[in-house]
């Protein structure tokens, strides 16, 4: 495998407060040298206002499952949830291959 991607996606009206979190936690994980994914994008749907997708992409689907196990990721998983409007749905995606230009 080529890597592991997990996409969550939420719908909030909070999205300021989501990035805000979204970079604290980063940034306490890479402080600590804690940091287990490999990049981060969270994307805005342009048809959906208030939709919202965060790809995030992790060497190996044990490394994403280890630091989906972590207690501060459940944290920050919890207070995420309170900034959205609904249940976010998690997608988790084996990466087959990838092409750059």
């Amino acid at each position: 495998m080529a890597g592991f991607v997990q996409i969550i996606e939420f719908d909030t009206s909070h999205i300021d407060e989501v990035r805000m979190l979204g970079e604290k936690f980063a940034e306490e994980r890479q402080a600590e040298g804690l940091a287990m994914a490999v990049k981060a994008t969270v994307t805005a749907d342009r048809d959906r206002p208030n939709h919202y997708l965060n790809i995030v992409e992790f060497p190996s689907y044990e490394v994403a499952m280890q630091n989906s196990g972590r207690p501060a990721t459940g944290e920050f998983a919890a207070r995420l949830a309170d900034l959205c409007d609904g249940p976010p749905t998690f997608h988790n995606l084996d990466v087959i291959t990838t092409m750059q230009s």
